[in-house]
């Protein structure tokens, strides 16, 4: 196998992952939502309806707009700012609940897995 085969190789398994992480990088995001309206929840009934309507508005908001087969496409300033507030907020959101360093590794990631996009075209 030629090198260049061997790097192309390599950069496919890494967009693979690249790919990969912003998956569970969404995932997370909406879990942090419905933990977070779970917790500012003041009755049990609004603790479940946060926990469950949050998340599900945010996932139906990114599908219509931010999502690769967004219905409705954005410009790339609109799209990167929807992005960056869909998933820097858990970050915020994580640290008003006194989750630091969760915060912090979340939203160091998502810094880090968002440059590689841009650098890899994603």
């Amino acid at each position: 196998m030629s090198w260049w085969k061997v790097k192309m190789s390599f950069l496919s398994v890494f967009q693979m992952v690249n790919l990969s992480v912003r998956f569970l990088l969404e995932i997370f995001a909406l879990a942090v939502y419905g933990y977070w309206g779970f917790k500012v929840g003041n009755t049990s009934i609004m603790k479940v309806f946060f926990s469950i309507v949050i998340p599900i508005g945010i996932a139906i908001f990114w599908g219509a707009f931010g999502s690769p087969k967004a219905s409705i496409q954005l410009s790339a300033q609109l799209h990167l700012l929807l992005e960056a507030l869909i998933f820097l907020v858990p970050a915020g959101l994580l640290l008003s609940l006194k989750n630091v360093k969760l915060a912090w590794f979340y939203g160091f990631t998502v810094i880090v897995n968002r440059i590689f996009m841009m650098l890899l075209d994603q």
